[in-house]
């Protein structure tokens, strides 16, 4: 994990990268799961029946088109692991930025969806914990 931390205005800078990566990895992760669940339907029928004819060139797509969705979403996490944002939920498209503040490290907090990271919340005490961005948080300055 780096250990990068953001200024309001780099994090708010890096959002819609971030969304486009964001975006791709549930995609792709999405598609995984449509794969996954259409294998097990498969392989339940395939089983209730005592066996059955499969078109197995189909089949074939369809795990080429998982195995292509599990290297994007792997490709755009490591991207934003790379600058040094955390993905805290990629269901909800959930980040936070290390922002340092009067010394003390906090997390800026941005959910996919929202137009700009208007809320923060201290290390231990993740998204349930959030409050609303003020003044220290708009004045804080990059420290390294």
């Amino acid at each position: 994990m780096s250990s990068r931390t953001f200024t309001l205005d780099e994090a708010q800078d890096l959002v819609p990268v971030l969304e486009s990566l964001l975006r791709t990895s549930i995609e792709g992760k999405k598609l995984m799961e449509s794969v996954d669940a259409e294998f097990q339907e498969i392989g339940h029928r395939v089983f209730l029946s005592g066996g059955m004819s499969l078109n197995v060139v189909h089949l074939a797509r369809r795990k080429a088109d998982r195995e292509k969705a599990i290297q994007r979403v792997k490709d755009a996490m490591s991207e934003i692991d790379a600058m040094g944002v955390q993905v805290k939920d990629l269901d909800i498209g959930l980040l936070d930025f290390p922002c340092e503040v009067d010394g003390e490290i906090l997390l800026l907090c941005w959910k996919l969806g929202e137009s700009s990271i208007t809320h923060w919340h201290g290390v231990s005490e993740g998204f349930a914990g959030r409050k609303p961005v003020d003044e220290r948080i708009h004045k804080a300055k990059r420290t390294n």
